[in-house]
This record gives C-alpha cells, structure tokens and sequence, in this order.
C-alpha cells in the first residue's frame, strides 16, 4: 500500500486500513484538501490536517479515531481550511491558546498577592498596625477571595465583601476595604493587574468617637491609678494621659530615647506612626514619674513583659482603673467577630465595659491644650500629626478661650465707649 493515497474517508473505510509493519501511512480525504488519517504500527489512527501558510508546510493533529468520528474531523478540517485560506496558522493559534492558558493557571492569586504585600509592605508600618493588617487578611479577606486570581477580582466582588462586613461591623468593614485597596494599587505597580477594584466602595458612616476626660473624672482615674497594684502598665496609662502619646509608642519605649534632664523625648521614626522622628519636652510632672521609674527600672524598655520584651497590651489594667473610678457602664458581650453574646435564654450576656478608650486619654490631653489657647500648629506638633486636617477636629474647643477673649475686647470697646 501506498504510504500516501486518497479515499473519502468514512468510519468504515478508517476501520478498514490495514496497520503498516513500520513507520506510519497517511490517508487523505478525497473532499478535503489536506485532511486525513495517520495509522502508526502501533495502530494509533489519528486524524491529521496538512497544510501551507506563509510558505510554510505544516501538519496539525486533529485527534485520535475512534474518538473523533470520520464526521466530526472532516468539519473541523473545513473550519481548518477556512483559517488556512485566510493566512491564519492553526498550529500557531493553537500555541497561542496553549500559551495563555499557561499564563492564567500561572497568574497570581489573591492569596500570591498577600504574601508579597506581607513580605513587601507590612514592614513599612508599625508592629501594631501590621498585626490588624494581617489579621483582617487572615480572617476576612482570605477566606473569600484567597483563591480567587488577582486579574479575576471584580468590583462586584469586592462590594459584596464590604455589605458581608458591614452586617456585623460597619467600621471594621472600611477599614478592610482600606488595606484592599491598597493591596491592589501596588498590584498595578507589580503588573499584575492595570485598575483597582476597590476604587469607588461606598464606605459606611463613620461618627468620629472623641470623648474627652473631665478634671473630675482625671482626678478619680489619677487615684485610681496610684493605688493599682499592677505599677507596670498602671504607670504605663499614666504616661499615656501626661504626654498624649500614642498607645504603641509608649509602651514599646525604651529609656535611651529619653533625656530627663533635658526633659525631652525623642521617638524615633520607627516608632512613630508618621514615619519620621518626633521630639517633644516633657512636663515636670512627666519627668518625676520617669525619674520614680528610672529607680527600679531593669532593661531598655520603660514596661518591660516577662518575655523580656515590652508589654503590648494593657487593656484589664485599664478595665480595673475604669472600674475604680467609676468609668464603667453596663453592655452586651461581643464576640470577637462583632456580634453579640447570648446565653440560653436568648438574652444577651452582659459585662462591664469602660465609656472611656485608652485612645481618649490623646483627645483629653488634646482638649486641655486648646482650652488653654494653644494653637492648632503646636497641639499638632506635640501630638505628632502629619497632616493639619487630623489636629482639626479639636478646633471647637477653642470656644471658650475664644469667648474670653472677645469677651475682653468688648469690655475695653464699652469702657472707652463710656468714656466718651
């Protein structure tokens, strides 16, 4: 038998090709230019495709027989054809396709973009700051959309992370879109996707929580806190109220930023939430209370941890101090997903909580520098604010010294006009 030689090509005829002792024979189709069937010595009949595109001859494999029928080949080969005669080369497009697939199955996912911006970004920020992060990746991001590749996200996506959020905790829901969306604008830088998702999400209200401390409610909480035995992070609070500092800077302090006889307090860029170094006095009551530490200090850091560390949490001394001093009221439990705690009955499970923040002790330090004229420049300085807008939301605390001093000028205005 010929190695080459035509026949319309049937499944009967395909069955009827006798198997060649050596190599392989190739019969085409009497119909279809280029068509036909290869069977091996092994008695492999495939379906074959020859052809010339660009000058260049070619063969493509259709696919095996009996898996492809005689019909089922003979129309792809016309669809073939029609490629050919309009100078496409299947075989290249072919390669195309097998190429992008490759690209898509190699494409990073959601999960490949965490981990670059854990290992590329988290750095940059504060260890506090950094734990939320990873926290809001492990627990929310993750788990719905961690599969999913970085150039499939959709906006609809990301909308419908932000209303699940938002069912349970609305502000937490905003800060998670926060972090996404940066993820996503250093994934455009990367070249792994060129828009953000993320941009446009309709962020949930926010009511800014700023309570400020009443010279009562101070002097309660002062008292409180001389008698805590707990002197470590009792002391560490105390800190907190006479510099108003941030939480993470004072107690990640360490004694060789401070000059008490300067009464100065450098915190390093590292330390500070703004990412440049901040300088500011201390006040002789701050001083004392380092001084009276300084005596039985043991290590580089003001609040050392019994790992040797510094301490990272003081919230049950501050919940004892609260209780103490009578900043406390009565709430439903929460769990740590937002919702609340219900025992058997279905009713919620109530505990203590104090209506006062750790962070409220900065707003007070805040509000007694504005009560007392200072401006909005200085009390920025001593709090360490980048940008004005965020020392703004004290400006209405100037009513009083504002009050008085107009309340001056008017009385000079009505003496002078008395005199008169």
């Amino acid at each position: 038998m010929p190695r080459h030689s035509k026949t319309r090509l049937t499944d009967r005829t395909i069955r009827a090709l006798p198997v060649p002792a050596t190599g392989a024979v190739i019969t085409y189709d009497a119909d279809v230019p280029g068509f036909g069937i290869r069977v091996t010595a092994n008695d492999v009949r495939s379906f074959v495709m020859n052809y010339v595109v660009n000058r260049r001859e070619r063969r493509m494999t259709i696919g095996r027989f009996p898996v492809w029928s005689a019909t089922a080949a003979r129309e792809q080969a016309k669809s073939l054809r029609r490629m050919i005669d309009a100078r496409i080369d299947p075989l290249d497009e072919q390669e195309a396709q097998r190429r992008a697939a490759e690209a898509a199955r190699a494409a990073p996912t959601v999960w490949d973009l965490f981990s670059r911006y854990e290992a590329e970004h988290l750095p940059r920020k504060t260890a506090r700051a950094a734990t939320d992060d990873r926290s809001m990746w492990q627990q929310i991001v993750l788990p719905r959309l961690g599969s999913m590749k970085v150039d499939a996200v959709r906006p609809a996506d990301i909308d419908a992370l932000h209303a699940e959020v938002s069912t349970t905790r609305p502000v937490r829901a905003n800060r998670v879109i926060e972090v996404v969306r940066k993820a996503f604008n250093l994934a455009i830088r990367w070249g792994w996707r060129a828009d953000n998702p993320a941009s446009g999400v309709r962020r949930n209200h926010e009511e800014r929580r700023a309570r400020y401390l009443s010279l009562q409610e101070i002097l309660k909480l002062s008292e409180a806190l001389a008698s805590h035995p707990e002197k470590n992070s009792a002391n560490a609070v105390r800190l907190l109220l006479l510099t108003g500092a941030r939480r993470s800077e004072v107690l990640a302090a360490r004694w060789d930023m401070f000059d008490l006889d300067a009464a100065l307090w450098v915190k390093p860029s590292a330390h500070t939430k703004q990412r440049k170094e901040h300088r500011i006095p201390l006040s002789a009551a701050a001083v004392q209370l380092l001084r009276e530490m300084k005596q039985t200090a043991n290590g580089p850091y003001l609040f050392p941890a019994m790992n040797g560390k510094h301490l990272t949490d003081i919230k049950r001394t501050w919940l004892s101090v609260c209780c103490k001093a009578g900043l406390v009221e009565r709430a439903p439990k929460q769990a740590r997903n937002g919702r609340t705690l219900c025992g058997k009955d279905g009713k919620p499970v109530m505990t203590w909580r104090s209506v006062a923040r750790l962070h409220d002790l900065r707003h007070t330090y805040a509000s007694i520098l504005a009560s007392e004229g200072l401006s909005l420049p200085i009390i920025g300085a001593l709090l360490g604010h980048s940008q004005p807008g965020t020392t703004a939301r004290y400006a209405h605390l100037f009513d009083d010294p504002l009050r008085a001093a107009t309340e001056r000028v008017g009385a000079i205005i009505s003496g002078a006009s008395g005199a008169m």
